[in-house]
């Protein structure tokens, strides 16, 4: 798949900068169509079949291009190529930078390769006794490309005001996913007495609802790259409203679990697919930014719930169906501003767009974008989104040890949801309201961490640029090995000074400074040094990671109570911190060995070494 990628760059620098490279041999040798109206003659498939062709006078050099316009329309007189009038394109490398990035997520695209097009079925007659038509010329000819580094259609180029509102949206609708996960956990204890059933049975709701942050990027990763970003942010919040709706109005706890797990498989859309989005509209020098403030909503929204979910519950006039009339209220707002305000932002998707309207307006029917040639591949499909990454997981002991502790994080992220609840209301005897405002310790916590990876943004910056823009995934390991220990020191703290309910209940609220920054050190970083390690294959490994780290945070919750409730939480929490401290080890491992273990990968990018000054006089 590289090699693909970087055959295609070479073409595009080719057609940018003919001077440089000499003339191509497609430049040489121009297709000639004569005026010969019957004259035929026998080409081949793909697949080697040989068909009769008779080529006819309406047939055209892409030299020469001249059209009748309709009335709206275009006519092109002598069309120059785009090699005739952009500049070098080596000169600049934004634009270069932009022709990769393109050519990869095209070759990466469920479907991109030949083999998904190829067919051993006879080729069928064109039908009504008409001939094969005439050859057309170089299909590269008719491929739509963005005009320049500046073209406005680009969202990298979108006016800053465009992009904060973009971010803004897409942000509250990311917010509004997570924030569905847990602010069912505050009826947890009420929907037990209404259906009769214990404690741990109605915590399924909870953990159905992150089950499903586990299989839904199976569907909306690949969807997001054949049909764009726009059509799963627009039928995310919708499916989710819907659900939520369901929720409220059920009559049997059935139909209660059953709406909730797929609440969360379309609540996982924008989990899936706004860092992407954000990736598609920054570049190199901010995306570390807007990925950070991603993040920030994913991991703050499991967190805000709580509190606001035990004040509905203790209001008399709103009771626990409320709690579900809210989220699918804030559901309906997400999706009408993804509908009317959301622009697409996926290159290859945007230009499908363009060369839609270029047909259009020219009634050129061979103008179209490099995405369009592609079919969907079923077996391409298993194999990417589910095949490769489980390989991945078992076969990669980076992808395996990081996702182990990502997935022990995320899964006391859950968890607290438990152990806040037994510390502040059980043992501080608060309601369920303002048991669940000391979560904002954990809140300003992870605020603190996302400052520091934004305050440590230019010093990375400048190493990269050192480096010849090549990253090197060690850089993030400082900031995950500090989040470790903090994280491990926040649950100590939390079980010691909150098991006995005599120590002032703001002591236990801070302990979530550590635990907070700790979470969100740990799992931003990482993340970035799945990305970093691993670039071509970065969807497969964080698919991997996702996979297993939703599935241990949906188990979570289910034994939570259970192991407080049987060894105290103090001795709960003092384990917990114990297996936090033994996973502190894993990336100062990596910050030592990565480069070694990477250099065994199958997966892993190979960089061509570094000439010394010797060797490049």
């Amino acid at each position: 798949m590289a090699d693909i990628v970087d055959k295609e760059l070479a073409e595009a620098e080719r057609d940018a900068s003919p001077n440089r490279f000499g003339p191509s041999p497609s430049a040489t040798e121009k297709p000639t169509y004569p005026a010969n109206r019957h004259k035929k003659h026998l080409s081949r498939t793909e697949t080697g079949e040989a068909i009769e062709r008779i080529e006819s006078g309406s047939s055209y050099s892409s030299s020469n291009v001249s059209l009748r316009p309709d009335a709206g329309t275009i006519a092109l007189e002598s069309a120059a190529t785009q090699k005739d009038i952009l500049p070098p394109l080596e000169k600049n490398e934004t634009a270069m930078s932009r022709i990769h990035t393109q050519r990869t997520q095209h070759s990466s695209t469920v479907g991109a390769t030949l083999r998904s097009r190829q067919s051993r079925a006879p080729i069928p007659k064109m039908g009504a006794g008409k001939p094969y038509p005439p050859a057309l010329p170089d299909r590269e000819e008719f491929v739509v490309e963005f005009d320049g580094v500046d073209d406005p259609m680009h969202a990298q180029n979108w006016t800053l005001k465009r992009k904060l509102t973009t971010s803004a949206m897409l942000a509250y609708t990311t917010f509004v996913a997570s924030f569905a996960s847990s602010l069912f956990s505050a009826t947890i204890t009420v929907i037990a007495g209404v259906f009769h059933v214990n404690r741990e049975v109605t915590t399924l709701g909870t953990s159905l609802y992150v089950l499903g942050f586990a299989f839904g990027p199976i569907f909306w990763a690949p969807l997001s790259e054949l049909k764009g970003r726009r059509l799963p942010l627009i039928i995310a919040p919708f499916a989710m409203a819907c659900f939520n709706f369901a929720v409220a109005v059920a009559k049997d706890l059935q139909t209660v679990m059953i709406c909730r797990f797929f609440a969360g498989l379309f609540g996982s859309a924008p989990l899936a697919v706004v860092a992407a989005v954000f990736s598609d509209m920054f570049d190199n020098n901010s995306r570390g930014i807007a990925i950070t403030v991603f993040s920030l909503t994913v991991f703050t929204g499991p967190l805000m719930a709580p509190f606001i979910g035990g004040f509905i519950v203790i209001n008399p006039h709103m009771g626990w169906r409320w709690t579900e009339y809210i989220i699918g209220i804030l559901s309906c707002i997400a999706f009408v501003l993804n509908l009317f305000f959301l622009k697409e932002t996926y290159p290859p998707i945007i230009l499908i767009q363009k060369a839609d309207e270029l047909r259009r307006r020219t009634k050129n029917w061979g103008i179209h974008a490099k995405q369009e040639e592609i079919e969907v591949d079923l077996r391409e499909l298993v194999e990417r989104n589910f095949s490769r990454p489980l390989r991945m997981l078992v076969t990669e002991p980076i992808v395996l040890l990081l996702s182990i502790y990502m997935s022990f994080i995320y899964g006391l992220l859950y968890l607290f949801l438990t152990a806040y609840p037994l510390v502040f209301q059980v043992k501080y005897h608060m309601n369920p309201g303002v048991g669940g405002l000391p979560f904002f310790g954990m809140i300003l916590g992870q605020l603190l961490a996302g400052g520091v990876v934004i305050l440590r943004q230019p010093g990375y910056r400048r190493k990269l640029a050192a480096n010849g823009g090549i990253p090197i995934p060690e850089w993030r390991c400082p900031e995950i090995i500090a989040g470790g220990i903090a994280f491990a020191g926040g649950l100590f703290w939390l079980g010691w000074s909150g098991y006995t309910g005599k120590v002032h209940w703001i002591v236990p609220t801070l302990s979530g400074l550590l635990s907070g920054f700790g979470l969100m050190a740990i799992f931003l970083q990482a993340l970035n040094y799945l990305v970093d390690s691993y670039l071509m294959f970065a969807a497969s490994a964080i698919a991997a990671n996702t996979f297993m780290r939703s599935t241990v945070g949906a188990i979570f919750p289910l034994f939570a109570t259970y192991m407080f409730n049987g060894m105290g939480i103090n001795w709960a929490c003092t384990m917990l911190g114990c297996i936090a401290l033994v996973l502190v080890p894993v990336p100062v491992w990596f910050l030592l060995k990565g480069g070694k273990i990477r250099e065994k990968s199958a997966y892993a990018p190979v960089f061509p070494a570094k000439k010394s000054e010797k060797e490049e006089v």
